[in-house]
């Protein structure tokens, strides 16, 4: 009998997509422009916040804010070892060696605790990561700052898993002073590549339009964009920072608005298929079943983190290959940082993260999209609880 096959996470794009694209191809105005505006305000709007800015990724929004924000030489930032590299990397490009605080026992989150006692006089901001989906408990990290007495922090949500999700009733992208969201291939929503910041204080630590000096510092600092440019005569423009160049493009938003249209249900589907994972694996004690809900704080369902208990790390690599063998495409979300080359040469050890080694050792990531069927999704716990 042959196996099914089941990928780990394809996009879920329709024909109201690709028409979209080519309506955008054939207007003549393909690079950032109207899609683009049209884009972050509803983008702004689904997540809460008053404000959004659309980016060419999440990456680029974690660069961009520490860049108009001047955190660089100098500066500390506390951030998490368990987490995919970019949440990092970016620090290391703003020349500042982060500052990892290690994650909860038995939890993906960063140790609130730990923050308070990583907190030094030179700390300028914190960067939390929502794992899976699952929001960061946003309020006790404010109430740390709170007992330190360093409200001055600029807080940080690399929110990039948890576009759509809850947090105390309300949706995640103004919790903290900015949100990170990505839009690449493997999330929720897609836009082939791209991400954005959320906030909502456009005068935040005294700036005069934050909107604005994001925009521009995501354009090589250029005081006009192209759409402004191409008017008649108005070509003269001024370079007012060395900014990046990050933005968005209009093929990408075009996506991005009908996958927005269709969001909520495609969040559905994901519960539905989580649930089914759920039900069947939680018959087995072996099986520790990742968190989705509380009275009022949701998932957006972006991954099934299963940990599969005492399991060693070479044990959950063959598991994860056996299930290849089936042609079941699993993962594991995340090495943990100290664990790469790149940070044991800038001094980094796993065994000062003993939490984050323990989530990694046993965690595989199942598939979850929104165009798996109910039975494919059940099909892959039953394989997987054969092999356990």
């Amino acid at each position: 009998m042959t196996n099914k096959k089941i990928p780990f996470s394809p996009p879920d794009i329709t024909q109201s997509e690709i028409d979209a694209v080519v309506e955008v191809l054939k207007s003549g105005w393909i690079t950032s422009g109207p899609k683009t505006a049209e884009f972050e305000k509803k983008l702004a709007a689904y997540s809460e916040a008053n404000y959004g800015v659309a980016l060419n990724s999440a990456t680029a929004g974690l660069e961009l804010i520490l860049k108009v924000m001047n955190v660089g030489p100098g500066d500390e930032v506390i951030t998490t070892p368990y987490t995919y590299a970019a949440t990092s990397n970016v620090l290391i490009h703003r020349g500042i060696k982060p500052t990892f605080v290690d994650v909860k026992k038995d939890h993906f989150h960063i140790d609130e605790e730990k923050i308070y006692h990583a907190i030094t006089p030179k700390t300028k901001a914190i960067i939390t990561v929502d794992i899976g989906g699952y929001p960061v408990d946003y309020d006790s990290v404010k109430a740390v700052l709170k007992a330190k007495n360093r409200e001055d922090i600029i807080l940080i949500s690399d929110s990039a898993h948890s576009f759509g999700a809850k947090y105390k009733g309300q949706k995640v992208g103004n919790q903290f002073d900015f949100h990170v969201f990505s839009y690449h291939a493997v999330k929720n929503l897609t836009t082939a590549e791209g991400g954005a910041i959320t906030y909502n204080n456009n005068n935040f630590k005294g700036k005069e339009d934050l909107y604005k000096e994001f925009k521009y510092t995501s354009l090589h600092g250029q005081t006009k964009d192209a759409l402004s440019k191409m008017k008649a005569g108005a070509w003269k423009y001024d370079i007012v920072t060395d900014g990046f160049k990050s933005n968005m493009t209009d093929i990408m938003a075009a996506i991005g608005l009908v996958q927005l249209t269709r969001y909520d249900e495609m969040i559905e589907k994901r519960r539905a298929l989580f649930n089914v994972y759920s039900e069947i694996l939680s018959k087995h004690d072996w099986a520790i079943i990742p968190p989705s809900k509380t009275e009022d704080t949701e998932t957006c369902y972006h991954l099934y983190t299963l940990r599969l208990r005492d399991c060693t790390e070479s044990k959950r690599d063959e598991v994860i290959q056996k299930l290849a063998e089936k042609d079941i495409a699993a993962n594991v979300h995340f090495t943990p940082l100290p664990m790469f080359t790149l940070y044991k040469n800038l001094g980094y050890k796993i065994e000062d993260y003993p939490n984050a080694y323990a989530q990694y050792a046993n965690e595989i990531s199942l598939p979850l999209y929104s165009t798996l069927t109910l039975e494919d999704a059940a099909y892959v716990a039953n394989e997987l609880v054969k092999l356990i």
